[in-house]
């Protein structure tokens, strides 16, 4: 981006750039963009405590076999390929109210999707119904938080009509997003890692050295005990926290955000759902876009969905694994405004090869040396940077795409809903994916339920999926983007075509009116 955002995070020094060639309409106060960032935090939240956590929850917690566990996580996802698509036709549709478009899509759903959502960290008190419990309930909170999450992102284009204002929302959103993951990571693994179970030791662990015994969190005998029933009751706790901080954050959002509606041209006919796939599927930057930000969600929803595994059972780290988790999302934090002026001063696609890039010589680090758990701080802390650069650049640029479609076809609007539900369920369906091949490997290399040791092939399938896949998917998606074709300067002339075909259309409507007085 060759032009300074309103709002620039430098440190902790924020600068402004005059904004008198914005009419009132036009600009979005301080407290406006804190609202509307702060309705990103709980679909980061909950997203951030079912990746890095709900696998290792239906394992150990739950005690469902690895196959099952599989079935759930991809399933749950692979619902995704019908709601959000579908949701996104239905807020495209959905009628202008006093309070918008979007928002109360977001107040309708909040209530159920917390119920479903506690309900996910349940363990019901029967054996032969609990795989279904389990899949019930995660398919109808991922149902509900698309009808939060998808007009919510759409509500991007909605809030104002200048594309420097949008950019500077999103910057607040990012970071509130990347803090919500941190506060996710920190409830959920806090709360559960003080009630962190012990591991059943097996028959080689019986033999094995009693030094070495600390190391697996769960044969010393010093140690307070702590039964399942404690670790149960501690996710339910974490949950209800979730819960809570989840419904006040869609009251700030409903209160504090207004839709423009003046910021959006008049729609266009409706057209049918397939007819708007094939619309926003043929725009080439579009589907470009999609398919990289696919493949490196895919790569970073691999090492998530993994990494405590990884950390518990690999690398040994059981009793400090949610603090390694910590420490990658508060480095993620802290990175947030570094590439946020990095964008603006190298472009949004050299920021989006840098910041993927970073990520990868840490992914090899942390399985080629030793076990090291001070090392292991170090790597995770660096790693974060990289995360950082995941979260913010590929939201960054969808406003550009939606933009570009405008200008190519100006007779088209109000399809702004469409773009953005497929963009949240590629995420979705990389995520549900990414879990379900992990565990459904996992199974097949001889996974031990709660173990305090796993099998080589364990070991080195988590490798793989920490490391090795990821990287592979990486450079898959960075071969794409290089024939993504929206630059800088091409991005800067939209965004005058576009103020170009708002001021005709002013000018228009003044004339009639100017007319219909003389009249």
């Amino acid at each position: 981006m060759s032009e300074q955002l309103l709002l620039r995070f430098e440190g902790a020094r924020i600068s402004f750039q005059p904004v008198s060639d914005l009419s009132p309409k036009q600009r979005l106060s301080i407290c406006n963009k804190i609202s509307y960032a702060i309705g990103g935090a709980p679909y980061q939240i909950t997203g951030c405590a079912l990746g890095f956590f709900l696998q290792i929850y239906l394992l150990d917690v739950a005690q469902l076999d690895p196959f099952y566990a599989s079935i759930i996580l991809f399933v749950g996802r692979a619902w995704d390929a019908v709601t959000d698509p579908t949701i996104g036709f239905l807020v495209s549709r959905s009628p202008w109210t006093r309070f918008g478009r979007m928002l109360p899509w977001i107040l309708l759903s909040t209530p159920l999707a917390v119920l479903s959502y506690f309900l996910i960290w349940y363990v019901p008190p029967f054996e032969d119904g609990k795989v279904i419990w389990y899949l019930f309930f995660y398919c109808l909170f991922q149902t509900l938080q698309t009808c939060f999450h998808v007009p919510y992102s759409a509500l991007t284009m909605f809030i104002s009509s200048e594309q420097k204002e949008r950019d500077s929302a999103t910057a607040y959103r990012m970071t509130v997003e990347v803090l919500g993951t941190l506060l996710g990571t920190a409830i959920q693994g806090q709360i559960v890692g003080m009630a962190n179970a012990p591991c059943l030791p097996g028959p080689g662990d019986m033999v094995a050295d009693v030094t070495n015994s600390s190391r697996f969190g769960g044969l010393n005998d010093s140690e307070p005990v702590i039964s399942l029933e404690h670790t149960k009751v501690a996710y339910m706790i974490s949950s209800g926290v979730i819960c809570l901080i989840y419904v006040l954050c869609a009251v700030v959002l409903f209160f504090g955000v207004r839709e423009q509606k003046e910021s959006c041209r008049p729609r266009s006919e409706p057209m049918s759902f397939f007819q708007g796939i094939k619309l926003i599927m043929g725009h080439g930057p579009y589907a470009k876009l999609v398919m990289v930000f696919l493949f490196t969600s895919l790569a970073f929803m691999l090492l998530e969905g993994n990494f405590a595994l990884f950390c518990s059972s690999t690398l040994g780290f059981r009793n400090d694994f949610q603090n390694i988790l910590l420490a990658i999302m508060l480095s993620a934090t802290l990175a947030i405004p570094f590439w946020q002026w990095f964008l603006t001063r190298f472009g949004k696609k050299t920021a989006v090869y840098t910041g993927t890039l970073s990520v990868v010589p840490f992914m090899i680090l942390v399985v080629c040396l030793k076990s090291n758990l001070f090392v292991t701080y170090i790597v995770s802390f660096a790693a974060g940077v990289g995360v950082a650069a995941a979260f913010l650049l590929p939201w960054s640029m969808l406003p550009d795409v939606v933009d570009d479609f405008q200008v190519q076809n100006p007779e088209s609007t109000g399809h702004e809903a469409l773009f953005y539900s497929f963009y949240v369920f590629f995420t979705k369906f990389a995520s549900g994916v990414s879990l379900g091949i992990s565990t459904l490997s996992l199974d097949f290399a001889g996974y031990i339920s709660r173990g305090c040791s796993q099998p080589e092939e364990v070991d080195l399938t988590l490798k793989l999926l920490v490391s090795a896949a990821p990287i592979a998917l990486i450079i898959v998606g960075l071969c794409i983007l290089y024939s993504y074709p929206i630059d800088e300067e091409r991005r800067q002339g939209n965004r005058k075509l576009l103020q170009e075909q708002r001021d005709d259309e002013d000018n228009s409507e003044t004339d009639s009116t100017e007319l219909g007085n003389t009249v």
